[in-house]
């Protein structure tokens, strides 16, 4: 049998297997300032810094008219759009909402996979309320997170997360789209390979070199060609092409690091003015491992000076680090080599990596001692 019938096969089996649905709220950051503040409603907002080294978190949709978008740097967004209203933006705020909508989440499935504050994969084959429909399922929960939260979601079902995915994001805002098995590779057909998930800036240009522009001829390139372009990726874009993602959702997602990042209003020269501004870094890192009862043994210091180079510097120790002056002692041990500058640090970051709660780290030892 070839390798096409395999597909074919292949995916008539898993067709009949999952129901996959992809939540995404709408502009949620902005979303949840513009319900916080009528004011805002109806306006172009963006959630993040206006300062001149600032970027946009998020935009609502009355700003997206005018091209900005996240991550785009605050000084191109005004530009863009000279009404648009910049908020600073209120992190608590958005994680209690997410925790409410993951609440409803969990009422329908525990087979929960969040990407972000914002999105989530549920696997509802086997869902708690019995519904047959994952259509239906979306609905309910589309209606759930209105009442709930006055806020809007799109939901995209499918029979895989990677259409599923797409078909969330197809008739954006507070819409829902259906992509049966019947639909699969021909929806994929017509899809720009930079929608493929994967595929960034630099892996569609080297495609685009190829002659690979859409799903169609990202299909009629031959397995051996595209593990040879694109190494173990060449193998996840051949199926894709043809409607197939056998990735599970995966309720127990590990969290591989926590970190924070400020960017500078002024460049910092001295080490005493960045060994303040870290203070603060550290003090959201910390903030999270406090609350998730997490501990990380690898810290990384992250610094990006004014002519945009970019370096790290990272230490590994034998334990977790358990104490908040601790990662600031390490912190400040990365930091202190690096003076004096040449140029002045317009970033700093601080990540903890190789996590594991107490609880794991404690069974560890207790593994190690026997």
């Amino acid at each position: 049998m070839g390798i096409e019938e395999r597909a074919e096969g292949h995916l008539a089996e898993v067709a009949g297997l999952r129901k996959i649905v992809h939540i995404d709220m709408d502009a949620f950051y902005a979303s949840v300032e513009q319900r916080d503040n009528p004011e805002l409603r109806g306006k172009p907002v963006a959630v993040g810094g206006s300062q001149e080294r600032g970027v946009v978190a998020a935009a609502s949709y009355e700003a997206r008219k005018f091209g900005v978008r996240s991550a785009l740097p605050s000084v191109i967004a005004k530009r863009k759009c000279p009404e648009l209203i910049f908020v600073k933006p209120r992190f608590d705020a958005y994680k209690a909402i997410s925790l409410q909508i993951r609440n409803i989440f969990a009422e329908y499935t525990p087979v929960i996979e969040p990407l972000s504050l914002d999105e989530a994969y549920l696997d509802v084959t086997e869902n708690l309320k019995g519904i047959v429909s994952a259509t239906w399922v979306a609905e309910e929960i589309r209606a759930r997170i209105r009442a709930e939260t006055q806020l809007t979601a799109s939901a995209g079902v499918s029979y895989n997360k990677f259409l599923a995915k797409l078909a969330s994001d197809h008739r954006k805002p507070d819409g829902i789209f259906v992509i049966t098995p019947e639909m699969g590779a021909a929806f994929v057909e017509t899809l720009p390979v930079r929608k493929f998930h994967g595929v960034g800036p630099a892996t569609a240009k080297k495609m685009e070199q190829l002659g690979i522009t859409t799903g169609l001829d990202l299909r009629a390139q031959p397995l051996a060609l595209l593990q040879q372009h694109f190494g173990k990726a060449g193998s996840y874009y051949y199926w894709s092409a043809r409607g197939i993602d056998e990735r599970p959702v995966r309720a127990d997602r590990v969290r591989k690091s926590v970190g924070a990042e400020n960017t500078f209003p002024a460049d910092l020269f001295s080490y005493e003015a960045a060994r303040d501004a870290l203070r603060e870094i550290i003090d959201t890192v910390w903030g999270y491992c406090e609350r998730s009862d997490t501990r990380g043994r690898t810290v990384t210091l992250k610094v990006k000076f004014a002519n945009v180079q970019q370096i790290t510097r990272s230490r590994t120790g034998q334990a977790p680090i358990g104490t908040r002056s601790e990662l600031e002692q390490l912190g400040n041990t990365l930091l202190q080599p690096l003076f004096p500058v040449a140029k002045g640090i317009r970033l700093l970051g601080i990540s903890l990596s190789s996590l594991a709660t107490d609880e794991a780290e404690r069974q560890r030892q207790v593994r190690l001692s026997i």
